[in-house]
């Protein structure tokens, strides 16, 4: 099989011949590379079978209009402004998370919102996409669309948790306008990947926690679960072969009925320590496939590399001949992960034998 064939086949569980390798390294972890291995791109140093299509180019890129919405309570120096409007102040104890402000979360009227100027994604520029996934097809490898944040997380970065959940729960016509433009922004994002050709749509929204759901499967499938299917299901009538990966952290498996209904055919991540992979995988192993398994919390930062080699085989056994595992790091690799860890991963997934 070519990389193409070995991963689509892999992941619609028809059987694949060799296992493929994908991570995401932390800004650190990729100097280490590059000094230790000589790894300028990691990404072709160990062969991963993907690549990304760029996003729609907005023409607007200007954050400054943005900065209103912070004079009461001004963003830290330094900090930084997104497309959204999201602050991001920077954090002492991490490379790269931030502590985001919220410039929806002192609105109290539904015209505040409705005059908020949401990026204009209807405008941008998307011509660059075919092209791009041209040349990465042409590579062999398979062309990917990512737009995680896809609607709840979206919303609440712009809103802040706290309000969005009172506004949901007081079933507030603010919820339901934001709910429906974030799902109308993500539609046209969603749309151009899928007209572009890609061959995989990465979306998702972090809905759980370490040991519970975000919210409840009610509230879920009353304002979010719908939007969801709704993007599905226009991605798939414009390209029925496309797959859907979709991330959320944390336990989810009550939501994961909801997923399935709404059209996903791959979950991402099944944290290893919040979530049990071969349980998971005998309940819904028939329905939809996986990508990760590898716990980012323990085994990679702190086991041997021989425990590592031995979480990749496990899971692999699990899935079986057929496939349906895309085994990977659950999450960005910190500067714990020691290198011999990440070799080890690499070496496990090219020796496994079915």
């Amino acid at each position: 099989m070519t990389n193409r064939e070995n991963f689509l086949s892999l992941l619609r569980r028809q059987g694949y011949e060799r296992v493929p390798v994908e991570f995401v390294l932390c800004p650190h972890l990729q100097e280490v590379c590059r000094k230790e291995l000589g790894a300028e791109d990691y990404e072709e140093y160990f062969g991963m079978p993907w690549r990304r299509v760029d996003d729609l180019r907005l023409k607007d890129q200007d954050v400054e209009k943005f900065r209103k919405y912070y004079e009461k309570k001004p963003l830290a120096e330094g900090a930084d402004i997104d497309l959204w409007g999201v602050g991001h102040e920077k954090s002492p104890n991490s490379m790269h998370m931030t502590y985001m402000r919220h410039p929806m979360e002192n609105m109290d009227t539904l015209e505040e919102i409705e005059n908020y100027p949401f990026p204009d994604f209807a405008s941008a520029d998307g011509s660059h996409q075919p092209e791009q996934v041209k040349k990465i097809k042409e590579r062999d490898l398979i062309a990917l669309g990512d737009m995680q944040m896809t609607i709840w997380e979206c919303a609440w970065y712009m809103r802040s948790m706290e309000e969005l959940f009172c506004d949901m729960m007081m079933e507030d016509e603010k919820a339901e306008f934001l709910f429906d433009k974030v799902t109308e922004l993500s539609m046209t994002r969603a749309l151009s990947y899928a007209k572009a050709g890609v061959d995989v749509l990465f979306l998702g929204d972090d809905i759980g926690m370490q040991h519970t759901i975000m919210m409840s499967e009610e509230l879920y499938t009353t304002w979010i679960q719908p939007r969801l299917k709704k993007i599905i299901d226009a991605v798939k009538a414009v390209n029925p072969d496309i797959l859907i990966f979709y991330h959320s952290c944390g336990f989810i498996e009550p939501m994961i009925p909801h997923l399935i209904e709404a059209g996903i055919d791959v979950l991402n991540p099944i944290q290893s320590e919040c979530m049990d992979f071969e349980e998971i995988y005998r309940k819904y192993g028939s329905q939809i496939s996986f990508h990760g398994t590898i716990g980012t919390q323990t085994v990679m930062p702190k086991g041997t590399p021989q425990e590592v080699r031995e979480a990749v085989w496990r899971n692999l056994d699990i899935a079986g001949e057929k496939g349906g595992l895309f085994v990977a790091p659950t999450h960005m690799l910190e500067p714990e992960v020691p290198l011999e860890n990440i070799l080890a991963y690499v070496d496990a997934c090219r020796t496994y034998r079915k």
